[in-house]
């Protein structure tokens, strides 16, 4: 059982202080944004500023009176509640100020379930460590219906507008919130949006405040789900302010199709809001990647109608086009602006890629002409420590972390992934297969989808568009029927990509699913990838799921007790397959476009193989929930990037207790020989043959273990394990020690322990604490260990396996000198240095 007094304190991440926002006189916390943004269209990241508190679904008062007396939309104007309500004392019905000062003060993204403590199901008795437990999906986070108290929550924004805004169309941009929100902008119920993926946008012209002081308020419900896996609760994507004039471009309204052979078609979509008309030019100006202007036009057209909307098509032609590809993801811009009587009243920008893309059933993708077998992962979008409030730069540091182990590809699984994360794909080169969450085909599923695609169509990232998964209903007719409208609903919006879904059954049932579909996407299953290529011998074939093997970094010895496998890559859930099975499989069918590892990285919930509590995470990943590779990364490496000799080895050799008793060693390497040297003392020579990978069992004995890689005899590569003494010391480390102050720029902080002679610890398992100084604030803290029950927004953490991870984030605006310590008892203290500015 919760206890509800204690709960606020585990929320947001952000100790109580006063954020850095510009706040007016006479309202302290307001901020003021009249003067935000730049150009004739201001786009104004609300990221700080925000405030929360949890409601309570079944408590009227603890839910600051939501739905009291049937008032909550009978009357507009005055809030859904009190928490709603316009609370300054300037507005014309002069209501008392709400007092929030006791809300939690956080900056988006921001996940309030993360913070919350692991709750066993206590109505729920398992048998076994095995046996299926109904909350193990979300991680036994206190979610749903049996768990009002933590499911509801409530945000509100206050900020203000200025007479400079007076006949502008006012929007907020919403890229993400789970689940069922509310939206309310000074008392006014604008917008309910249910999905918890889906973007959408809230027109707010009408009742905005202007000369004054706005406020926003959002009641968020993640009382319902909607996947089988952690999905987070709450404003975990960011959102943004728009500020238009009257004609302009609606969101998403620049389709772009850039082409190899340089031609760019263009269609702007211009929109008249408002009673007037008037006559518009179009001016399309495309940048290259050095930001120069290589081709322009300008395209007059008759304005529309009053409250209307009028397309304008366009070609601009490139000259040695530069294209976008995995090994060189170029980027061009497209700025698109409106001019009204010789000025220019709206602009915005797109980026996009110049490339061609093509599937062949037999031959498998093509990317400007050449053949690239698809080399994925399949990602939730989940993080540990911060749970799906996951930052660009965080995203940056997950995606970096596939590229290193040889992907080139990405399946969004199962769900849109933020916008964020589509830009990051844009720019590091990776192919995305874009995922719709529900497979339905009535309006409010269909209009999900169209948001899906209206948003990411542009995208040279994306190259599939999947519209399911394992669906309930894929052996059945009534789901071709419903696969068809939204294929229409898709191809109307963007002909240019195939479509299609992942199965695991009914593969190639005829006049199912499959039968609908440019592609299928074949979930583990390794002998149906030949099945539906020549039952659908014109349809495209891709391992959407494979892997599945399971595994704990750095543990090589499993416990059932901790929830703990062994990383030899010798354990799977009973549908899955090892690396050293499915991967050649994939690579030598060459109608097989390529295979997607299920997971890239360890998630929160759906804890296969264990089930039960204290079990609250994955162990899917081939890297941890912390981006720490397991031992399989290396093996998928060696053989997605065959060119860059290898050389891996495992396990650790810190074996205390087990002299003389015998190991099991492995090595990974794509060299054609590997020697093994344990003291100076050969242990032999073993071939590896390709997809392949050597063992041996060594009696153990300290010291240093060495692996050596030959090609054509000669000594190319090596890997060592020495035997480490106790730990003496923590040591930090950070990609990066200057950080923007942008309160969305965030350093991943890898903390480990050292011996007395500088060697890491591989199985550290120190408490360690963390203090910050300066303007960096702690967003949370993990360490890989599936069974771990600590709170993650919590200033400590135990090393797992030698390591932990902090993860820090800036305040919007505040720079100079920041300082992370870390402490633990019985070794010296460590600290590190950033810079923010």
């Amino acid at each position: 059982m919760i206890n509800r007094r204690n709960v606020l304190t585990l929320i947001g991440g952000l100790p109580a202080v006063a954020l850095p926002v510009r706040a007016m006189a006479a309202s302290p916390g307001v901020a003021p944004l009249d003067a935000a943004g730049g150009g004739p269209r201001k786009r104004i990241a609300l990221d700080a500023g925000w405030k929360f508190h949890l409601g309570d679904a079944h408590e009227l008062d603890r839910d600051f009176g939501f739905g009291a007396q049937q008032r909550t939309y009978a009357k507009q104007g005055f809030g859904a509640s009190y928490v709603a309500s316009p609370d300054f004392t300037d507005i014309q019905w002069g209501k008392t100020n709400f007092d929030d000062s006791g809300w939690q003060d956080v900056i988006l993204p921001h996940d309030w379930a993360v913070s919350l403590p692991f709750t066993p199901n206590e109505r729920f008795k398992a048998t076994g460590p095995k046996s299926e437990d109904p909350r193990n999906g979300h991680g036994f986070k206190p979610l749903g219906r049996e768990y009002p108290a933590t499911s509801v929550g409530w945000y509100r924004y206050k900020f203000d507008l200025s007479q400079a805004d007076m006949g502008k169309r006012l929007t907020l941009e919403f890229d993400g919130i789970f689940r069922d929100a509310l939206i309310m902008v000074n008392g006014y119920i604008l917008a309910r949006n249910e999905s918890g993926y889906a973007p959408f946008s809230v027109d707010f012209t009408d009742v905005a405040n202007l000369d004054g002081h706005n406020l926003i308020t959002i009641r968020v419900d993640a009382t319902l789900g909607e996947g089988w896996f952690y999905e987070g609760a709450g404003i975990y994507r960011r959102v943004h302010l728009v500020k238009r004039a009257p004609i302009h471009v609606p969101q998403w309204g620049v389709l772009i199709r850039g082409r190899a052979d340089g031609r760019v078609d263009i269609v702007t979509q211009v929109r008249q809001a408002d009673d007037k008309t008037a006559d518009a030019v179009v001016v399309s100006t495309l940048l290259d990647p050095d930001g120069k202007v290589v081709a322009s036009e300008r395209s007059p057209t008759t304005a529309p109608s009053p409250w209307g909307e009028t397309t304008v098509p366009q070609t601009l032609n490139v000259a040695s086009p530069r294209l976008w590809d995995v090994h060189r993801p170029e980027l061009y811009t497209l700025r698109t602006a409106i001019e009204v009587d010789g000025a220019v009243v709206d602009q915005t920008e797109n980026r996009f890629g110049l490339r061609d893309i093509r599937f062949d059933a037999d031959r498998g993708f093509f990317l400007n002409g050449r053949s690239v077998k698809l080399r994925g992962a399949n990602i939730h979008q989940d993080h540990a420590g911060v749970g799906c409030a996951v930052t660009k730069e965080l995203n940056r540091f997950r995606l970096e972390r596939m590229i290193e182990m040889g992907c080139n590809a990405i399946r969004c699984s199962h769900n849109p992934q933020s916008a964020e994360f589509m830009d990051l794909c844009d720019e590091m080169g990776l192919l995305v297969i874009a995922e719709n969450r529900q497979m339905i085909s009535s309006e409010a599923g269909l209009d999900q989808l169209e948001r899906l695609v209206l948003r990411d169509r542009n995208r040279p990232s994306v190259i599939l568009w999947s519209i399911g998964n394992e669906e309930p209903q894929e052996g059945s007719v009534r789901s071709a029927r419903v696969a068809r409208t939204m294929i229409r609903t898709v191809r109307r919006l963007d002909p240019t990509r195939l479509i299609g879904a992942a199965f695991d059954n009914s593969f190639t049932k005829p006049q199912a699913l499959a039968s609908a579909l440019d592609f299928v996407g074949v979930n583990y299953n390794p002998n149906e990838l030949v099945k539906v290529h020549e039952t659908f011998p014109r349809t495209i074939v891709i391992a959407s799921e494979t892997g599945s093997s399971v595994g704990t970094r750095g543990v090589y010895v499993g416990d059932d007790k901790r929830r703990h496998l062994p990383a030899y890559d010798n354990e799977k859930v009973p549908w899955g397959q090892f690396a050293h099975e499915w991967l050649p499989d994939v690579e030598n069918k060459p109608y097989v476009a390529g295979g997607f590892v299920w997971t890239g990285l360890d998630y929160h919930g759906e804890p296969s193989p264990f089930y039960t509590f204290p079990s609250v995470g994955s162990q899917f990943g081939v890297y941890d929930s912390c981006g720490f590779p397991k031992d399989t990364a290396y093996y998928i490496r060696a053989w997605w990037r065959q060119d860059e000799p290898l050389v891996h080895l495992l396990p650790h050799w810190n074996w205390a207790g087990r002299e003389g008793q015998p190991i099991d060693v492995w090595c990974y390497s794509n060299l054609e020989e590997v020697e093994l040297w344990l003291n100076g003392k050969s242990l032999g020579r073993k071939a590896v043959e390709k997809f392949g990978y050597a063992t041996w069992q060594v009696p153990f004995a300290p010291g240093k273990l060495e692996a050596r890689g030959y090609r054509q005899g000669r000594a190319i590569a090596s890997s060592t394990r020495e035997t480490a003494g106790a730990p003496a010391a923590l040591r930090l480390s950070a990609v990066r020690g200057r950080l923007k102050a942008d309160g969305q720029d965030t350093a991943i902080v890898r903390v480990s322990a050292v011996d007395a002679t500088g060697r890491p610890v591989p199985t550290a398992e120190l408490p360690v604490r963390f203090a910050l100084d300066g303007p960096l604030w702690l967003a949370g803290t993990g360490n890989g260990d599936p069974s771990s029950l600590e709170i993650e927004t919590q200033p400590t953490r135990r090393l797992f396996s030698g390591l932990c991870q902090v993860i820090l984030r800036t305040r919007p605006g505040q720079t100079g000198q920041a300082r992370l310590v870390a402490q633990a008892d019985g070794v010296r203290s460590a600290q590190l240095d950033f810079t923010l500015g």
